[in-house]
């Protein structure tokens, strides 16, 4: 089981992942100031968001670390995604290198934008010592721009679909009813869970794309063409993407939130029954401990008439880089060296409690990758994110990933409010390629 764990994994290596893994509002665990020059030589701060996923792995990484380092503390500040992006571009523009910490988590999305756009900002692991080789393929060539290795790989971000057990039973379902089947399949089987229980099967950011992207993803399509030219306006695997999408709005089957922390509490609170989403969500669905047992895991439905539609897809996957001004930085690569990029003792023991499914390679050898999880019925779900994994069809990840993905929110939004659906999408076209024109 371990060999063909780690085969589908090594298969896995040639998906890309797409958004990032779930960011929350910023908090602060520690000196939310982190001004790198603050820093003293034997503590490190790090930015990182969502406090039952990255923020739990990078307190256990310390833990590891001091094992052999004592002296050395970990400075975790909870900063979404969003607001590092911000602070980066802010830093980068205005001179203010030192404003920033010692570590980020980086989505993958955006790195090779932000590593062509700011290059100075980064540090060159090259030559750290860290054995790239070690982790999927397909992640090593995200964190690699022109030759160089920038980011510390870690978690996938293989799609599931995630369902209340207990409630599609009052409705007379079985999660088989769920299993493999067309997003027409999954609309009729919402209205009659919605009518006889009186809840959504799923939720969702109001304008947020992600849901589309990995609706997309799951029949082979991106954003961007092959030639990385925007690829919306025509594009009929959007526009069917889009039409389901508005199809369960409209019936009830899919409630819309306002921000990240209304959409988790809808799944936390009992609001809907199912969600469509990164295997990191498994750490949020299991923080409610009182569910344990009401949970399954399954396979995302597929679109009816995309030629390559298939039922799986990626939404995620975030790496650790370095700044390449910080006081720290050849501690900061040491750190990340002898934790994330060669603790199987990490990977073992964030994985029961976070689902972080890791792109290190070795770590799938684990007998932990086997076991049953009772908070979803004794399923072995880390196999089953391994095995859907190796089924992610590749697709074409361009630069300019987080501006095309903010169009198409846009246009999400148009198309709600009676814009008609090509009309919008070809305004996504021109404004992606308008970005890319600067």
């Amino acid at each position: 089981m371990k060999k063909k764990i780690l085969a589908a994994i090594l298969t896995a290596a040639m998906t890309i992942g797409m958004v990032g893994c779930g960011s929350t509002s910023s908090s602060d665990n520690g000196n939310n100031s982190a001004s790198n020059t603050e820093a003293s030589s034997n503590e490190l701060t790090v930015w990182c968001w969502d406090a039952t996923f990255n923020i739990p792995a990078m307190e256990e990484a310390e833990k590891i670390y001091q094992k052999d380092h004592p002296d050395v503390n970990v400075n975790v500040v909870e900063t979404s995604w969003e607001d590092i992006q911000t602070k980066l571009t802010t830093a980068a523009t205005s001179g203010q290198n030192d404003t920033l910490p010692d570590i980020i988590l980086m989505n993958d999305t955006a790195l090779l934008n932000n590593v062509k756009n700011y290059p100075d900002l980064f540090a060159d692991l090259s030559d750290s010592g860290i054995d790239f080789s070690k982790f999927a393929s397909y992640k090593t060539a995200i964190g690699t721009v022109d030759g160089k290795n920038y980011n510390v790989p870690f978690d996938s971000g293989v799609t599931a679909l995630f369902i209340r057990t207990d409630v599609i039973g009052e409705a007379g379902y079985s999660i088989d009813d769920f299993t493999d089947i067309t997003w027409s399949k999954f609309i009729e089987l919402g209205e009659d869970v919605l009518a006889k229980t009186g809840k959504p099967l799923l939720s969702a950011q109001a304008g947020g794309p992600d849901l589309l992207i990995a609706m997309l993803r799951s029949a082979g399509d991106s954003m961007f063409d092959e030639d990385g030219n925007p690829n919306f306006a025509g594009n009929d695997v959007v526009a069917e993407a889009v039409e389901d999408y508005e199809t369960m709005v409209d019936k009830g089957i899919l409630v819309e939130v306002n921000d990240w922390d209304q959409y988790i509490g809808t799944i936390n609170n009992g609001t809907v029954a199912s969600v469509i989403n990164g295997c990191w969500i498994t750490s949020t669905i299991q923080a409610q401990e009182d569910q344990s047992g009401d949970w399954g895991v399954t396979t995302m439905p597929r679109l009816d008439n995309a030629p390559n539609a298939t039922n799986y897809s990626n939404n995620g996957g975030a790496g650790w880089m370095v700044m390449n001004d910080s006081p720290n930085k050849d501690l900061a690569i040491d750190f990340l060296k002898n934790t994330f990029a060669s603790s199987t003792e990490l990977y073992d023991t964030i994985l029961p409690t976070t689902g972080a499914v890791a792109t290190y390679l070795p770590a799938a050898e684990s007998d932990a990758y086997s076991q049953e999880n009772e908070f979803f019925g004794g399923d072995k779900i880390y196999e089953r994110f391994a095995n859907y994994g190796a089924e992610v069809p590749a697709i074409t990840l361009g630069q300019y990933w987080e501006e095309a993905k903010s169009a198409l929110g846009t246009a999400l939004t148009q198309i709600q409010q009676g814009q008609d659906i090509q009309e919008a999408l070809k305004e996504a076209d021109d404004t992606v390629s308008f970005a890319m024109s600067e």
